[in-house]
């Protein structure tokens, strides 16, 4: 895994750690404003899920990037591997879009739209899809796994109630064609606080009139 002394090595990182909590002046990008606490629980956190799997030239989607996470730290380590950020507030995705540029991504696309809004744009195309404090993980699932391909991996990053989560989706599951693989647990590393990645395979091909409407996904969870 990687550790805080690498991650405060990187002169991208800490260009990108700068230019959000300089932004956060103006717009509110996070809670969190000191420098420790930042690494630790935006870039460190962001980029636990570097040893689970090979990116290399592979396409992640990060759904509900906000100011970035954790598609931005994950663009900087993995330069071949191509990003979709996809968040649905304007000022967001502009702010993105300019980190992108800034610090030379050229492997990150930044689009504005609610993930249920793309239609067949992206159906059944990505290897992966990423999502940090987005979503309760029956709606989470409906919004991911139709941009899969079929063997595509969800990494879900979660807090100590993702039991819960886990116990909620099973009809989420079983409607979309997906599995539960397992359940990642890290402790970070300065705050000694517990972290968990659910991690979700896209079993077979899911229905096409998934993911519905967000007013419909709220109103009637799978």
């Amino acid at each position: 895994m990687i550790t805080i002394e690498e991650i405060k090595s990187n002169e991208k990182l800490m260009q990108f750690k700068k230019m959000v909590l300089d932004e956060n002046k103006k717009m509110n990008l996070t809670s969190i404003v000191d420098d420790e606490e930042f690494i630790e629980k935006h870039l460190f956190d962001s980029l636990a899920i570097l040893d689970y799997f090979d990116y290399t030239n592979k396409k992640i989607m990060d759904l509900g990037t906000g100011g970035g996470f954790p598609g931005i730290p994950l663009a900087i380590m993995l330069p071949n591997t191509s990003f979709v950020l996809i968040d649905s507030t304007r000022k967001k995705c502009d702010f993105v879009e300019s980190v992108a540029k800034t610090l030379g991504l050229i492997n990150v696309k930044v689009i504005c739209s609610r993930a249920e809004e793309l239609g067949g744009l992206y159906r059944d195309f990505f290897d992966f899809t990423v999502s940090r404090a987005v979503s309760f993980l029956p709606a989470l699932l409906e919004l991911s796994i139709p941009f899969l391909r079929i063997n595509g991996k969800m990494i879900s990053y979660k807090s100590i109630k993702y039991k819960e989560e886990i116990k909620a989706s099973e009809s989420a599951f079983k409607t979309l064609n997906a599995s539960l693989l397992e359940v990642k647990e890290f402790t970070l590393p300065l705050s000694k606080e517990k972290r968990f990645n659910i991690i979700v395979n896209k079993d077979k091909g899911t229905c096409g009139k998934f993911p519905r409407s967000f007013a419909l996904i709220k109103k009637r969870p799978l």
